[in-house]
């Protein structure tokens, strides 16, 4: 029996649309990479009981998506930031209380930024700001120096390529989490738990370079 990974989805609310409600919607990109790794991806909507979906689990896949409301770090939004509908970001806290400890975490750009709040860290807002270009928003082409003695490092080495699609990432790191990873910039593009087996947030997306061997990894 293949592993059942599931995969939050992104939230699409649409109240006034009688005939839908709105979406739950996820790139066909992730679903296809975890199929390629031998699991069977699971995808999980806001109204799933976290409890149940903690059963039956082997692991647990956070996507991209919308910014995280900065309120969950302490700080009033920066103008730029468009947050993650609730319904989301409450239902992947609740699967994040209710899963063993055991079990496997991948965070991918906004999943990596999730598992860092959810952590105790904060976020930077608006990376723009802060390093006085945008090459990490149009899905730029990057190499990242990866740390040794990590998980990241035994699974892709020393150095890592992937695209990147963001404006935020991590300020100050969270609760028994390190780096694993950053941009020539100096920006945090990889974290790791310190007290869990596997929890591992990748800035980027390997999803949408999966024809590379590090991004496959």
């Amino acid at each position: 029996m293949k592993p059942l990974i599931g995969i939050t989805g992104h939230v699409q609310r649409e109240p006034e649309n009688p005939r839908t409600g709105g979406h739950v919607q996820l790139n066909w990109n992730y679903c296809q990479a975890v199929e390629n790794a031998g699991g069977c991806p699971i995808i999980i909507p806001p109204h799933a009981d976290a409890d149940s979906i903690a059963r039956v689990l082997d692991g647990l896949l956070i996507p991209g998506g919308p910014d995280i409301d900065a309120k969950e770090f302490g700080e009033e939004n920066h103008p730029k930031v468009e947050t993650v509908h609730p319904s989301r970001f409450d239902l992947e806290k609740r699967i994040f209380a209710a899963i063993s400890p055991e079990m496997p975490i991948l965070g991918i750009c906004y999943g990596c930024q999730f598992i860092n709040v959810q952590n105790g860290g904060s976020l930077i807002q608006h990376l723009p700001d802060l390093v006085g270009h945008e090459d990490d928003i149009p899905g730029t082409l990057q190499s990242y120096v990866v740390e040794e003695n990590t998980r990241l490092h035994a699974l892709v080495g020393g150095g890592a390529k992937g695209q990147s699609w963001h404006h935020q990432a991590v300020a100050r790191v969270g609760t028994n989490l390190k780096i694993t990873a950053r941009n020539a910039d100096g920006t945090i593009e990889g974290l790791e738990s310190t007290d869990r087996p596997w929890m591992v947030g990748v800035q980027w997306h390997p999803e949408r370079t999966a024809d590379q061997a590090d991004s496959q990894a």
